[in-house]
């Protein structure tokens, strides 16, 4: 399957494969039905692409204060995210009732949350929408504890429900983190939440495995690790309807939403004494 989709242009183009990387833009362009120039690329631009692609090594992931923080906040979503997913996943066979039933309960959930979160991508602001989801996840973990075990019925659907956020929150980070780093880093951003990720999903049958001291106390850590993701996912730059960054500088002047409306607050400070001076 993989020789049917095409390769990255722009990789191609690093590598001074300027004529393969021009034949997939035209070949993509007239299928949608655009016209494309003569020249696409020119001399400076196929200069500039490789000497990106030669200077970069994992370690700019790291480098700056700003790309930092976006890397831990991250990591510890894609560990978030794995645990809870994994952790439901791998304790299905501990519910009560028949066990291929709450398996195939539990694979059927995904199906909608694909769906849904697929149609949200496509109309939604990647934040909000990311922290909803990790909430909902969480939060029916924590109600768990608060059912009765005689309604057995009522706790498996708020497993599954929780089961639902964590796959919807699964589908939206991936594009999320795709968005935020830029061109010249994004296969190493998310090969770094990838490993982060494995982690999670290690971690969590040592977690369900706390259920034999007290059956409650894994929906306690899952959720309440879950509702603490969503609060530092609000500390990441939006990216929906904005130009992808191609450059490490384009990265860094993504902010997050606090540093904008600090900002936004205190030039209109400034604004309002500028107004009273003139007065």
């Amino acid at each position: 399957m993989h020789r049917l989709i095409p390769e990255s242009p722009r990789w191609l183009l690093s590598q001074g494969r300027v004529l393969e990387s021009e034949a997939i833009i035209r070949e993509a362009a007239e299928k949608n039905k655009v016209s494309t120039p003569e020249v696409i690329f020119s001399d400076s631009e196929v200069k500039e692409a490789a000497s990106q692609n030669s200077k970069f090594s994992a370690l700019d992931v790291l480098r700056t204060r700003d790309i930092r923080k976006t890397t831990f906040l991250c990591l510890l979503l894609w560990m978030a995210i794995n645990i809870g997913y994994f952790g439901l996943s791998l304790n299905t066979s501990n519910l009560s009732g028949d066990p291929f039933l709450n398996c195939f309960l539990s694979a059927l959930s995904e199906v909608p949350a694909y769906m849904v979160s697929t149609l949200l991508l496509k109309s939604c602001p990647r934040r909000p929408v990311l922290s909803a989801f990790l909430v909902i996840g969480g939060g029916f973990l924590l109600l768990l504890q608060l059912i009765p075990e005689s309604l057995h019925t009522l706790a498996l659907a708020l497993e599954m429900a929780g089961k639902f956020g964590f796959t919807m929150s699964f589908t939206v980070v991936y594009i999320y983190t795709a968005e935020l780093y830029p061109t010249v880093l994004r296969n190493l951003g998310i090969g770094m939440c990838s490993s982060a990720a494995r982690i999670g999903s290690i971690t969590a049958p040592y977690i369900i495995f706390l259920g034999t001291f007290n059956k409650y106390l894994p929906y306690i850590l899952m959720g309440s690790l879950t509702i603490a993701s969503s609060v530092t996912n609000m500390f990441l730059p939006e990216t929906f309807g904005k130009v992808l960054p191609e450059t490490l500088e384009q990265m860094q002047k993504c902010k997050s939403f606090i540093r904008r409306d600090k900002h936004a607050s205190e030039e209109g400070k400034g604004t309002v004494m500028m107004t009273e001076e003139n007065i």
